[in-house]
């Protein structure tokens, strides 16, 4: 197949082109350069620079014959969206439709879309919590990623065009960069390495999904003949709280200076832990890195740099 990633140059995006180009198939990715790198691109997979508000993103889609997109490029942090909601929305929501336009001119028969199983549930009623709950966004970032899946069901019944939406949990591993929903393995990695206590916000108690991005990749992967028509949780089910994660980074790097605490952030949802039961019947998709080792390969890839 031919496919096309959105923000290819970024954390998640990159390592599914990656494992897209493993697979066998031929990658193309387009990115504003706004949090991409560069380095993060591989050999042997065509870049073009572009936001994909451009309106000349049909004519990529064109050229390179795409038959499936895979889309990640987002304004992906809770904080910003809550501070500027129109920045947010312009690329969450008029970008999407950008891409969805673009995507019926050039004939790609499939969709598939990233949402954020961390947000678009708002506060959980119960935990886990399956694809069946209620939309109850709590932040514009979760507004936008709602109004980005319904934009996709709908370009996708009126032209005929197949579409999976993966609600991915907090997704964290190589790449990652210090900021965004799941940004917090980062930004303890990178504080520790420099010598310096990170600051864990509320307490600690916020409960999260952390997924490590090479299991998000093939999910992906599965994706691309399954699970048409449908959205699925992308998450391990297992609940951390900011507490418990700290410690394992701590153990990993062998850090031992306890955390400086921070005040509650606006928009922070207190708890959430996905159900991946659906991902698993219908995707046979099932996750098999554990926390510590990914926290590992995260640590292996700073060190690097």
């Amino acid at each position: 197949m031919n496919i096309l990633v959105t923000g290819g140059a970024g954390f998640i995006g990159s390592n599914v082109a990656d494992a897209f180009k493993k697979a066998g198939h031929k990658v193309v990715s387009v990115d504003n350069m706004f949090a991409g790198n560069m380095r993060n691109v591989s050999k042997g997979i065509k870049f073009y620079k572009m936001d994909i508000r451009d309106k000349k993103l049909a004519d990529v889609m064109k050229k390179e014959k795409i038959d499936v997109i895979s889309h990640h490029a987002a304004q992906i942090s809770v904080p910003d969206s809550v501070k500027n909601p129109a920045f947010d929305a312009d690329i969450n929501v008029m970008g999407v439709i950008n891409m969805l336009e673009s995507a019926v001119q050039a004939a790609v028969k499939k969709v598939i879309f990233v949402s954020s199983g961390g947000t678009v549930y708002g506060t959980p009623a119960k935990l886990p919590v399956a694809e069946t709950h209620p939309y109850a966004a709590e932040s514009p970032y979760g507004i936008s990623k709602v109004a980005g899946e319904l934009y996709v069901k709908f370009f996708a019944a009126q032209h005929k065009m197949k579409y999976t939406i993966v609600r991915y949990s907090n997704v964290y591993g190589p790449r990652q960069v210090p900021h965004g929903e799941a940004g917090v393995v980062a930004i303890f990695i990178k504080k520790m390495m420099s010598g310096a206590a990170p600051i864990i916000f509320g307490g600690g108690k916020c409960v999260r999904d952390y997924v490590y991005v090479g299991d998000v990749a093939a999910a992906n992967v599965l994706a691309l003949k399954k699970g048409d028509n449908n959205e699925f949780n992308i998450g391990t089910g297992t609940p951390t709280d900011v507490n418990q994660l700290y410690k394992a980074v701590q153990k990993v790097m062998k850090f031992n200076t306890p955390a400086v605490p921070g005040p509650f952030r606006e928009g922070d949802i207190l708890a959430n832990v996905l159900d991946n039961k659906k991902a698993k019947k219908i995707l046979g998709w099932t996750p098999k890195v554990r926390l510590i080792d990914g926290v590992a390969e995260t640590y292996k890839y700073f060190k690097s740099l």
